[in-house]
């Protein structure tokens, strides 16, 4: 009988440790030719994961889904293993969700499966912070365009292009400069609560270059209220990253950058109080801790 493993390995982010005994893979089965092993079943919120699909003889096709959204897979040149990343949103609230996948054998035969997650808490700190009014409170005007644009953003998270286009593991934006930590945090302006921190930070000098994390097409590239000059790249499969508070925008939309490629430079403009880069990342519309990507290697 054809036999499939599916494997799925949980990144652990940046700065936490494993917990002991996680090299020991738990194990289930789903029904009788299916094996699942699972590295961790406690992802975090914001946590990247990646999917893996083995068997014995080659397969047709893989579909994944994941809380109603569909999971995109994709093979090498060995068409018995598929991959896909997986992210779990940042305001996925913790408890029991899974991630169903169906595979077609070349024999005609289909074989499907669940494997269960029990999402858990980010333990993300609260940062209260003192500033200008003029960043808490918005003119009429102000908070037409913010919406706006945040209506923009969405339309493009919202889409997949059925495409991956990186091909190595995710490099570091700004290298040398480490990530202040700031992924999920709830920030409090002047007493009054925000929306969690949805990217990283990276102190730099304005004027460092800032390169492409990984091969990808630039799909957006202006200036925003918020984020001030911003260049949104799209690596396909609906993984997307954009950076913000840029002085200088050094590609323009529809462009294709490989790895490395500078994008542009650090800055400080919207609505931002020092020079600094914001890196967001979005999977499958989910908003993730962008150093899980560094952290999967290659």
């Amino acid at each position: 009988m054809q036999r499939v493993l599916l494997i799925v390995c949980v990144s652990l982010g940046a700065g936490v440790a494993a917990p002991a005994g996680a090299a020991q893979l738990t194990s289930s089965r789903c029904g009788e030719s299916v094996l699942l092993r699972v590295s961790n079943e406690t992802p975090p919120q914001g946590g990247v994961l990646v999917v893996e699909v083995r068997s014995d003889t080659p397969l047709d096709r893989v579909e994944g889904f994941y809380e109603g959204d569909e999971v995109f897979f994709w093979h090498g040149a060995d068409a018995r293993v598929y991959q896909a990343l997986l992210g779990i949103d940042l305001h996925q609230s913790p408890g029991d969700t899974s991630i169903r996948v169906r595979a077609a054998l070349l024999s005609g035969s289909d074989v499907e499966c669940r494997i269960g997650l029990r999402v858990v808490d980010g333990g993300f700190p609260v940062q209260r912070l003192r500033v200008a009014p003029k960043y808490v409170e918005l003119s009429a005007d102000d908070l037409a365009r913010s919406q706006r644009e945040q209506r923009e953003l969405n339309n493009l998270f919202d889409s997949a292009t059925p495409e991956r286009m990186w091909r190595e593991g995710f490099r570091h934006p700004v290298p040398g400069f480490p990530a202040s930590g700031s992924f999920g945090k709830r920030r409090v302006f002047n007493d009054q609560p925000r929306s969690p921190h949805s990217g990283e930070d990276f102190s730099a000098p304005a004027g460092t270059p800032i390169e492409a994390p990984a091969r990808a097409r630039v799909v957006l590239a202006k200036e925003l209220f918020f984020l001030g000059n911003t260049v949104v790249l799209d690596h396909g499969f609906g993984l997307y990253s954009f950076f913000g508070h840029l002085s200088q925008l050094d590609v323009s939309a529809g462009t294709l950058v490989e790895a490395g490629t500078t994008i542009g430079k650090v800055g400080a403009t919207g609505r931002a109080t020092g020079a600094h880069l914001h890196w967001g990342v979005r999977l499958g519309d989910k908003r993730v801790n962008p150093m899980d990507l560094l952290a999967l290697g290659p």
